[in-house]
């Protein structure tokens, strides 16, 4: 390795070394990659395994890699949504000194896919709308924060299964800027007229190979994200306005904000002159509601809709077990060691690649409802985990990082004798 090597980074990774960044990215060695679903880029991009984990590098222009990793940097602080900046590597050359592109690392984001890795044969019409819907909450996070995108799209952005719908995080910020005093009203249409665009075209690329559903409209779908963006927006940012006599409804404009999963972290609150009239409206607002809030009770961090949903679950525990009387964070405790951890421990561990666990329960509780409707009886949890393991998770490919061939022993279901009651009542 040459002498000349640089790396940029707010902590160095040491194995970052022992990578060939003597070689172009193309020309890396099969053992130096880590089979992964990459989208579409205009750059060279390769996975590579790291210290345990996985990374993305992607060669670029100096300029290009230290502007996108500083704001990568930028929005992490912010806590938007969006991938880990890892390093910048520079001063690069060949065996012959010669010199090479400097890379961007960023670390790869485990249970995400690609829009285009979302589907095995046909994208079904449901599948794209709620790509769309993903796509257009993030693009309003950025918006919040000030940051125009520039270039939105499908292919620039990672997803996460998130209870039936999907999380969207950015994954390529290199003609992104943040302003300051916000954006203005155009700079906000800009970026949504260029994700409308952008979808519609890759939709269209997909339609022209078969790979969508015959049902599915490209214009159709792009534009669901220009009406899905501007009622968020509304949501989020619009005034409201109403009688005196209707107070009510700013408690339930914060319920709304907080079913959308957004915190209202100051509201501004204006009567009119001769107190006839209110006039609201939130002045920032944060996204992740009920993660913050499972976070809290918990300690388990998922996404927003799993979030709501292992909350729902916790409460309907707290009513069917009489454990309403206890204080809110000790029941969260002891559902968690005797409902949520058991089900988890019980996944086999070479299907735990599969799905993160947050994602599982939620698929779990669907099974369960699911086969409870179907033999009009209540399935007992134990009975769905088992059904669900053989009969669905087993058949799903991984979405985890796949790091090294699976070496280590494999072991098998762990089934739970499901008596009359549901096991959660007896451990």
């Amino acid at each position: 390795m040459s002498g000349s090597l640089s790396i940029t980074a707010a902590t160095v990774d040491p194995g970052l070394l022992d990578l060939p960044w003597e070689l172009p990215l193309e020309d890396w060695p099969l053992d130096r990659i880590a089979a992964l679903p990459k989208g579409i880029s205009r750059h060279i991009v390769r996975f590579a395994n790291l210290s345990g984990y996985v990374i993305a590098v992607k060669e670029t222009t100096n300029e290009l890699a230290t502007r996108e990793y500083d704001m990568l940097r930028t929005l992490q602080r912010l806590e938007v949504p969006c991938v880990e900046p890892v390093a910048v590597i520079s001063g690069r050359t060949d065996e012959n000194g010669g010199g090479l592109e400097p890379c961007l690392v960023t670390r790869h984001l485990r249970f995400s896919l690609p829009y285009r890795a979302l589907f095995s044969q046909t994208l079904r019409p449901d599948t794209a709308t709620r790509l769309a819907d993903a796509l257009a909450l993030l693009l309003v996070q950025l918006h919040i924060t000030g940051f125009f995108w520039g270039d939105v799209s499908l292919s620039n952005t990672l997803f996460r299964r998130d209870a039936g719908a999907f999380a969207a995080y950015l994954v390529d910020a290199e003609t992104g800027k943040i302003y300051p005093g916000g954006l203005s009203r155009g700079q906000r249409e800009n970026d949504v007229e260029i994700a409308r665009v952008n979808i519609a075209g890759e939709l269209m690329d997909l339609a022209a190979g078969g790979h969508v559903d015959e049902d599915l409209d490209p214009l159709v779908t792009s534009e669901r994200i220009v009406s899905q963006y501007r009622m968020l927006w509304n949501e989020l940012m619009g005034r409201e306005q109403f009688s005196s006599a209707e107070r009510w409804r700013i408690n339930e404009r914060v319920d709304r904000l907080n079913a959308l999963g957004f915190d209202i972290e100051e509201l501004s609150i204006r009567t009119a002159e001769g107190g006839t009239e209110v006039v609201i409206q939130p002045k920032v607002v944060d996204s992740g509601h009920h993660t913050r809030r499972l976070l809290r009770l918990t300690g388990l961090d998922a996404e927003e809709n799993q979030a709501r949903r292992l909350l729902n679950d916790l409460d309907q525990w707290r009513h069917t077990f009489n454990k309403g009387h206890l204080p809110e964070e000790q029941a969260a405790h002891e559902w968690v060691a005797t409902v949520f951890e058991p089900v988890i421990r019980a996944i086999p561990r070479e299907l735990r690649g599969k799905l993160e666990p947050a994602e599982v329960f939620h698929q779990v509780l669907e099974h369960r409802w699911f086969m409870s409707q179907r033999e009009s009886r209540d399935v007992p949890l134990a009975e769905a985990l088992s059904s669900y393991i053989e009969d669905i998770l087993r058949h799903r490919r991984d979405e985890a990082t796949v790091i090294e061939p699976a070496t280590g022993s494999v072991t098998v279901p762990i089934r739970i004798s499901a008596g009359p009651e549901d096991w959660r009542a007896t451990v």
